[in-house]
Parts: C-alpha cells; sequence; structure tokens
C-alpha cells in the first residue's frame, strides 16, 4: 500500500493480520486469511462495506465482483476512479473474507477485526467529506441504527456528508423492487454528492 505517515505502515500490519486465521480453518470454506487493505491518506470518499467476499478474496481488490458492479452503478462512476486511491478509500468492517457456513452462506464479518483495526484505520486516514455505509454492518456500527430500511429512508438526515445504503449484493434485488424510492430518490442524490467530492479531489 502507497502512501506517506503513519497509514502506509498501517497498512502493512493489517495485511500481516492472522488473528481469525483458527476461525476461518474452521468454516465449511476452511480458508486462511488474506486481509484486502485499500486505503491511502488523502482520499476524499470513504465506503464502508462488510466483508470481502470470496471473489475479493481470491483478486486481492475490493469489489471485484457482481455487487461492486452495481455499487459503482449507483454512484455512477467506472472502475478506474472507483478504485483511484487518491480519492477513494474502501475500509470494510472486516478486511478478510468470512468464509461460509455448512449451508454455503456468507458468514457475518467478525466484530473482532472491527474491534481491533477500525478506530485506528479511521484516525490515520482523518475526516472524509463523505462516506457511504453500504450494508446493515456499516449502519450499525456507523449510525447506531438496526433497520437497515429505516436508515435508507431516513438518508435525508445524514447527507451529504453520510449516504446509508442496502448492500448492492444481487441478493438484495428484491428489497430494491419494493422499495422504488430508492432508485427514485437516493440514487440521483447520491450520484451528485459522488460527483461533486470526487471532481473537487483532481
Amino acid at each position: 500500500m502507497n502512501g506517506t505517515g503513519k497509514a502506509p505502515d498501517l497498512a502493512r500490519e493489517i495485511e500481516g493480520c492472522r488473528l481469525c486465521a483458527a476461525r476461518f480453518a474452521a468454516t465449511a470454506s476452511a480458508h486462511t486469511p488474506r486481509p484486502v487493505v485499500w486505503f491511502r491518506p488523502g482520499a476524499r470518499l470513504l465506503i464502508v462495506g462488510q466483508a470481502p467476499g470470496a471473489r475479493v478474496h481470491q483478486s486481492g481488490r475490493p469489489f471485484t465482483d457482481p455487487s461492486g458492479v452495481r455499487l459503482r452503478d449507483w454512484m455512477g462512476i467506472d472502475a478506474d476512479t472507483f478504485y483511484d486511491l487518491d480519492r477513494i478509500a474502501i475500509v470494510p468492517m472486516a478486511f478478510c473474507f468470512p468464509g461460509y457456513d455448512a449451508k454455503g452462506a456468507d458468514l457475518p464479518p467478525p466484530k473482532l477485526c472491527a474491534e481491533t483495526w477500525r478506530a485506528r484505520v479511521l484516525a490515520a486516514l482523518g475526516p472524509f467529506e463523505t462516506t457511504l455505509l453500504v450494508g446493515g454492518a456499516a449502519i450499525r456500527w456507523h449510525l447506531g441504527e438496526r433497520g437497515l430500511t429505516q436508515a435508507v429512508a431516513g438518508w435525508k438526515t445524514h447527507a451529504p456528508r453520510v449516504f446509508p445504503l442496502p448492500h448492492p449484493s444481487w441478493r438484495n434485488t428484491g428489497w430494491l423492487k419494493r422499495n422504488p424510492w430508492f432508485a427514485a430518490e437516493v440514487l440521483p442524490a447520491l450520484r451528485a454528492r459522488v460527483k461533486e467530492v470526487l471532481d473537487d479531489a483532481l
């Protein structure tokens, strides 16, 4: 991870983290830790995801999956912009793929990861112009709200500094169909704010 100051040292420390090795070995996927770290000091926009999925575990780059395609569409940006470390930091609630349970479903991000790293990372990176809270785990941590739909519906309370969003997983297609106000109201405001913040960062 490139950059200056304490953040690069912290990034390397996270990349070497093996605190959850035994936990991951006991999952149905029986994988080893591979923290996916994607931040650099100076970024203007923060994306707070949940945790890497299996595809991201393999690629080592966040949101290299259908969820990333949808999220970039929501934001109105292309992949080159999305992965521009000088403008966008991606700091999920857990840096490693949590694995699958016996039924093949994704396990939730281990709380140990956020408890160990989150405060240090956010302090090292400093304030952001705008933060996108992607999914229930991010919304609960940052806003203390447990109901995702209620939190997203109340987006005007937090905008333009914070946008609570559903997870862009294709499993949430039903939620998007049941809540057409999200595409009609939230996405235009989100795209306008993302453009404003990223244009200012050029």
